[in-house]
């Protein structure tokens, strides 16, 4: 038996999580779930990379339909991190009857939110772009691009729901295969679906929704095989399936935080796209590069903070404090890292990167300014990353939920429109580093007095 495996009182194998050193740990499960994010962000700049050669106004499209597509993201992400959380914490606890019914029930959840984005692809889409008041053709290329996306939303909600039940129970490495897998396919798929390449239909941004969601679903069928084929500490049990709305209620209150977390995000660009295009669409454009760019700093820490739910949540349900504390504090450490390249890189290759999207003079102008002012929050957001995760995995979604909207609602969005009334478009960008500031400082308040009251409760318990 490898020396960091150890049996239970019941005989069985200790899951890695529980004894595996902590730096090991995380090297091992975040390292497969990096590498995949890596390729996840790979794939938004090479997918905006090919729309922005149709023409600007594609690429407006494209990122006027961000906010949309982030509420799909959102709500398989919302599902999933209740699931990854109580998936982990029944195993430590060793009680495979509800990691049964937390799987069962999140598959009822997936169908439940597909059959939401459907509706909206099928009567909702037009209204969405008349609302941020685009031109005609920006609103044409937008309906092909987002009604297609829409329809398949399935495919990205089963996808995430199925990865974080890989996750849960520390297969990371099979997740990194599903969404390579997915990117890969899409990356390839961009350029000969869009370009009519090798004999295939000119498609345009028709061409662009359809290599998404083809990528999207052969993922999910991956994930789903991966699940069946090697995760021997899961059942779906589909045939004995019963709606717990015990467990249901359970997946949300710890999952809703970050629903609504994303949900107020895809609100903050959706606002920050109508403030921008008041000054010119060009502005707008620019703000949907930097979220693909950021994809690059951000997905990797979030890979990170997918590995650290799951140890955290192990060994709170295992009761093992010493464990749970030192995983932040590597965690900390490592994202940090992370996103200071990222820093460094919207510093100092500015220029370069923005020329990767065939950007004009103009856009050139307004998006150096915005990418380097911007990146100065990204000093201070690996320390939320991982703090959120760590409030999601011990049961405290709320804590992340409230950073979350003070930063985006109470903060960046009136910062926002301030500094535009006084300081003009330039103002705009500074409301992010800031709001990042003011969310550092409250997210250690909140972390430092939930481990002072974790230490404390297991310090009770062991004089009693």
């Amino acid at each position: 038996m490898n020396r960091t495996e150890k049996l239970s009182t019941n005989g069985k194998k200790e899951n890695k999580m529980g004894t595996m050193p902590i730096n090991r740990l995380i090297i091992s499960m975040s390292l497969p779930l990096i590498a995949s994010m890596l390729v996840q962000a790979l794939y938004n700049v090479v997918d905006s990379l090919f729309v922005s050669r149709i023409n600007e106004e594609a690429l407006t499209a494209v990122s006027m339909s961000f906010p949309a597509q982030n509420l799909m993201i959102a709500s398989g992400v919302g599902v999933g991190v209740g699931v990854n959380a109580l998936i982990s914490r029944y195993l430590g606890a060793k009680n495979p009857k509800e990691v049964t019914s937390v799987a069962q029930n999140a598959l009822f959840l997936a169908i439940t939110n597909s059959v939401v984005f459907i509706i909206f692809g099928l009567f909702f889409v037009k209204f969405y772009f008349d609302f941020q008041k685009a031109s005609e053709t920006i609103t044409n290329y937008g309906i092909q691009y987002l009604t297609l996306c829409s329809f398949f939303s399935f495919s990205i909600i089963f996808e995430i729901t199925f990865e974080r039940m890989l996750i849960a129970s520390g297969k990371t490495f099979y997740t990194m295969i599903t969404q390579s897998t997915g990117a890969i396919i899409n990356i390839i798929l961009d350029p000969i679906l869009i370009f009519g390449w090798f004999g295939f239909p000119k498609m345009g941004i028709t061409g662009a929704a359809v290599a998404t969601v083809f990528g999207q679903s052969v993922a999910m069928f991956l994930a789903f095989y991966f699940n069946l084929k090697y995760n021997n500490e899961l059942r779906f049990d589909i045939k004995n399936f019963k709606i717990n709305f015990k467990t249901i209620l359970n997946i949300y209150e710890i999952g809703f935080p970050s629903i609504l977390m994303q949900s107020t995000a895809s609100f903050l660009i959706f606002q920050l796209n109508n403030l921008l295009s008041s000054f010119t669409p060009t502005a707008t454009a620019v703000l949907g590069i930097y979220f693909k760019l950021q994809s690059f700093v951000f997905l990797p820490v979030f890979g990170l903070n997918n590995a650290v739910i799951s140890v955290v949540s192990y060994n709170y349900g295992a009761g093992n404090i010493r464990r749970l504390i030192k995983t932040v504090k590597v965690a900390n450490i490592y994202a940090f890292t992370i996103m200071f390249t990222g820093f460094l890189l919207c510093q100092f290759f500015t220029v370069p990167i923005l020329n990767i999207f065939n950007a004009s003079e103009n856009m050139i102008s307004i998006g150096v300014y915005a990418l380097r002012i911007i990146s100065i929050g990204f000093l201070i957001a690996p320390f939320c990353v991982v703090s959120s995760g760590t409030f999601q995995a011990l049961g405290k979604g709320l804590l992340s939920l409230s950073v979350s909207i003070m930063r985006q609602i109470g903060l960046i969005l009136p910062l926002a429109y301030l500094f535009a009334g006084i300081f003009g478009l330039n103002g705009v960008w500074w409301a992010f580093p800031i709001a990042e500031l003011f969310a550092g400082i409250l997210t250690a308040f909140f972390l430092r007095s939930l481990i002072l009251k974790i230490i404390m409760k297991r310090k009770i318990r062991k004089h009693t």
